[in-house]
């Protein structure tokens, strides 16, 4: 009788020690995998069967960020590409940080490669962020990034990332030679009107002309034109959820193009009054 009970308790150790080094191969196999790809695209793209291994199969010690999204033109989702150029940024920006690691993974599921993957999480919006923590199991509310809330900037995204898995994201954007472009031009055509009239400057010491000038230099900086130069946000969007056209972001850290025409359009009213 004790001999049988060795035997089974040997039986159910040696299967327990199988099966953790079954699900450590398993873990090895993903991570490496996805490290792989990471290091290739910092964006890795998910079919329905890469997700289910990837994400939603057990074992997972990793964490792993998924838009959702739809980039076809016939999808007419305006807000879905200017959201991914985002990600991408922020993907970018963990993929060539001293602190990357293969704890934390960027992927994108698009409705036309995987429509089963929106089915599987019982969505049929786009773009969406969500969170797959190292803890299995289905995402709480927080785990969703609230784009309605506070927009879709790489900065936001990022902050979101850090709040839900205590790992800092420094963001990287490319560099952006349009405003500089933009200064030349204006210099050259500054530089171009003083030389044609350079034997009349008379308007150099016009108050009026000066007036409209500072006026107006002030309006932009005031009403918002510089931080869309360097944030670069959308003009309008359009809420996942109701489908109808946001003009004015309710977030103290972020704004729509639109809401900046319609404040310095304002500015401006009362300047003339």
């Amino acid at each position: 009788m004790r001999l049988s009970l060795i035997t089974i308790f040997s039986l159910v150790f040696l299967i327990q020690l199988t099966r953790c080094q079954v699900d450590s191969d398993a873990l090895s196999e993903k991570v490496e995998q996805l490290t792989e790809w990471s290091l290739k695209k910092p964006v890795i793209r998910l079919n329905f069967d890469k997700f289910k291994h990837f994400v939603k199969t057990a074992p997972r010690n990793y964490s792993i960020v998924v838009m959702l999204t739809a980039l076809a033109s016939h999808r007419e989702c305006q807000i879905c590409r200017p959201a991914n150029d985002e990600f991408q940024i922020v993907a970018q920006s963990w993929r060539y940080s001293p602190q990357f690691s293969n704890k934390l993974f960027f992927a994108m599921v698009d409705f036309d490669d995987a429509p089963d993957v929106f089915k599987l999480l019982n969505t049929a919006s786009a773009p969406q962020f969500i969170l797959f923590g190292r803890k299995q199991g289905k995402p709480k509310p927080a785990d969703h990034f609230d784009i309605s809330r506070v927009g879709f900037s790489a900065e936001q995204i990022a902050k979101w990332v850090n709040d839900r898995t205590d790992i800092t994201i420094r963001i990287f954007r490319p560099p952006n030679y349009s405003g500089l472009l933009l200064v030349i031009l204006l210099v050259s055509m500054i530089a171009s009107l003083l030389y044609v009239k350079r034997n009349n400057l008379e308007f150099l010491y016009n108050k009026t002309t000066w007036s409209m000038i500072v006026i107006s230099a002030i309006l932009i900086f005031i009403s918002g034109q510089m931080w869309n130069q360097i944030r670069g946000p959308p003009m309008v969007y359009r809420n996942p959820r109701t489908g109808q056209v946001v003009y004015m972001s309710d977030d103290n850290d972020f704004q729509l193009v639109a809401e900046t025409l319609i404040v310095f359009l304002i500015y401006i009213l009362f300047v003339n009054y």
